[in-house]
């Protein structure tokens, strides 16, 4: 029974996103993203623990808000045009409420504030679901109606994502809420060039969900949740604690690996598009989740010495080595060698 019941949320996560992916009316988009909502919410409070029970409300509150505005605004749309097509949005204010709508589902500012708790009281596996699967349909929808959506609004809120996402990551020592703040600056740098070049934002977020998984996956094998754990982590496995390393600073942006590609075509554009003081406030703004994102990675691979033991008990986990080396070169490969293999 329990088998049959984990098999029907699963089917119902993967299912409900494939369903919001291939709407053209907001009707379906809807349901589809209420049953997304319903599925993820036994997977979050699964734990018998009272942060995950908060964790679930919280999360089924913020998405409750947003698919009752998401369904207003489609209704006042539908309203003025007379179609549920997702490609026919003329009322503006309808259009505006929309986008809000689904930038509270993806988690970003000002409608940020659900997602670092959310992630900090579900598990690793969890928490690694909630920023990287459970974007792709907001995402999507928001790409669908890039064409209507207010350019002003879309800049603004991803400059103001990217710089509260690099703030709050500067204080976390908990590494889901780092994690959290660093998808709500991602989700900044997919908005800012959401209007102009929607196949830029796609990348751009496609790129992070692939370094993102196997990095929460490395987390989740060294069972490494803060950052006291990262500076021992060597002593578990050096190979994972060094890919680890190469992988937040991939999430981060730094050249030359995988993370810096979506960046960097993110910059161009604006540039081609005249938006010069953008361009640089974003630049400005990445440095902020750079120095967090170094922080760790010298905490992982530099603080300690290869043959410390610092802690009394984490030392003495054992790490399959078969399920260690069978991810690291997948880790390795979307770290580093991803922009090449696109090419």
């Amino acid at each position: 029974m329990q088998t049959f019941a984990t098999s029907s949320i699963i089917a119902g996560i993967f299912t409900s996103t494939a369903l919001t992916a291939l709407s053209n009316n907001w009707v379906l988009a809807w349901l589809s993203l209420e049953l997304n909502t319903l599925a993820i919410l036994p997977v979050i409070s699964k734990t018998k623990h009272p942060r995950a029970i908060e964790a679930s409300t919280k999360y089924f509150l913020t998405q409750a808000v947003a698919s009752c505005l998401l369904l207003s605004a489609s209704t006042t749309n539908a309203w003025q045009t007379g179609t549920w097509d997702i490609t026919q949005i003329t009322n503006k204010p309808a259009s505006a409420l929309m986008f809000l709508a689904l930038t509270m589902k993806a988690g970003t500012v000002p409608t940020h504030f659900w997602l670092p708790e959310v992630m900090q009281g579900s598990t690793l596996q969890t928490a690694m679901l909630i920023s990287t699967w459970q974007k792709i349909a907001p995402t999507i929808l928001m790409l669908s109606t890039s064409n209507f959506t207010p350019p002003n609004i879309t800049l603004t809120l991803g400059l103001l994502s990217m710089t509260f996402g690099g703030w709050g990551g500067m204080n976390q020592t908990q590494l889901r809420k780092m994690m959290a703040y660093s998808s709500i600056a991602n989700m900044g740098w997919t908005l800012v060039v959401l209007t102009s070049e929607p196949k830029t934002s796609m990348i751009n977020i496609i790129t992070y969900i692939v370094i993102v998984l196997p990095t929460m996956a490395m987390m989740i094998l060294t069972s490494t949740k803060t950052l006291q754990n990262m500076s021992t982590s060597w002593t578990i496995s050096p190979i994972a604690s060094t890919t680890m390393a190469l992988l937040l600073l991939s999430t981060a942006g730094l050249p030359p690996l995988t993370g810096f590609f979506p960046k960097l075509l993110i910059l161009n554009e604006l540039m081609t598009q005249s938006l010069t003081p953008t361009a640089i406030l974003a630049t400005m703004t990445s440095l902020l989740g750079l120095v967090f994102y170094l922080r760790t990675a010298y905490l992982t691979t530099l603080l300690s010495s290869p043959g410390s033991a610092t802690s009394t008990s984490k030392w003495r986990a054992k790490l399959g080595k078969t399920k260690t080396m069978a991810l690291v070169p997948t880790a390795l490969t979307t770290s580093t060698a991803l922009p090449t293999l696109i090419q």
